[in-house]
């Protein structure tokens, strides 16, 4: 399903592959024709995809065909093993997380998972974790810090559950837990926005040495139609919302919120997910080997001050 502001560059493009299609079929020679469109569909894309507002770029984050978790650990990792539940409760399949390796590196890896299909969105709650989730992804921590490897998150929700079920089993306190046991990796921890970054369910496994987000994703305290739930009564308030809360990747950047920005091929990273993940593999290799050579100390205190630094003001 295309968006809205997706639409004429689609339509375009279908003209570009009719012509193509009919100069072949009837041996005709349209080349300059089809080169006139290349070209506006050129502009286009330029003119469409270096302008997107705050709210075009949530919707960029949320689009079908977005890469997910598993996509990531079947493309940019290799000999994923996953891991299950959370020895007290259960298995959360809105985190998927286990253990892979990354180039010569053996990394553990949690990440949220949304499903691509209405079925399997219902068996992921779309995203969103219960606590055993975030018990699991402790879990890898703590194998992370036994072992020696790195600690790698791959964050894509909305939010965490906020369900009365979740709430009985102490959603608050254990994302509490998460964020306070990530921060205490002795290992590189890197943390990566994949899509929707929302509030303390992103943040639970958001707390890394290095903060990377890709390009048409988001991050913040709280989701637009959320937020204009709550300041306008009115979820449909999204848009203005989403420009109140500055939440794209390039403002994050300059408020200092993440570390790094992974480009995106052009039209989002649903439109080409193979390239979007080597842009993705590229980053985590550089920053993985900028990591490397610090002791355990030094990656705790890395992680303290890079925490520390989020939010403070001239003249502090």
């Amino acid at each position: 399903m295309a968006l809205e502001f997706e639409k004429p560059i689609i339509e375009l493009e279908d003209r570009i592959s009719e012509l193509r299609e009919y100069a072949e079929e009837k041996g005709v020679d349209l080349s300059d024709e089809i080169e006139l469109l290349q070209n506006k569909l050129s502009r286009l894309q330029k003119e469409v995809f270096n302008n997107l507002t705050r709210w075009q770029r949530v919707q960029l984050a949320r689009a079908p065909g977005r890469p997910t978790t598993l996509d990531v650990l079947e493309n940019v990792f290799s000999n994923f093993v996953e891991l299950h539940g959370d020895r007290a409760v259960g298995d959360d399949p809105a985190i998927v997380a286990g253990i892979a390796r990354f180039g010569n590196r053996t990394v553990a890896v949690a990440g949220h998972q949304k499903g691509k299909t209405t079925k399997d969105n219902i068996h992921r709650n779309f995203g969103m974790p219960h606590p055993e989730g975030y018990r699991k992804a402790m879990r890898m921590m703590d194998l992370a810090d036994r072992f020696g490897l790195p600690f790698i998150s791959l964050i894509d929700t909305p939010g965490a559950y906020p369900g009365i079920s979740a709430e009985e089993r102490g959603q608050a306190w254990v994302i509490a837990q998460s964020i306070q046991r990530m921060g205490r990796l002795r290992v590189p921890a890197l943390a990566v926005i994949l899509g929707e970054g929302g509030s303390g369910g992103a943040l639970a496994i958001g707390v890394g040495n290095r903060v990377l987000i890709m390009e048409n994703a988001w991050y913040s305290v709280i989701s637009p139609e959320s937020c204009a739930a709550i300041l306008w009564r009115d979820a449909a308030q999204a848009e203005q919302a989403a420009e109140a809360l500055k939440l794209t990747a390039r403002d994050l950047k300059e408020f200092g919120v993440v570390d790094r920005i992974v480009p995106e091929p052009g039209g989002g990273a649903h439109r080409n997910p193979a390239a979007a993940m080597e842009s993705l593999r590229q980053a985590l290799q550089e920053e993985l080997d900028a990591l490397a050579g610090m002791s355990a100390e030094e990656l705790l205190e890395d992680r303290y001050h890079r925490f520390r630094r989020m939010g403070a003001t001239e003249g502090e």
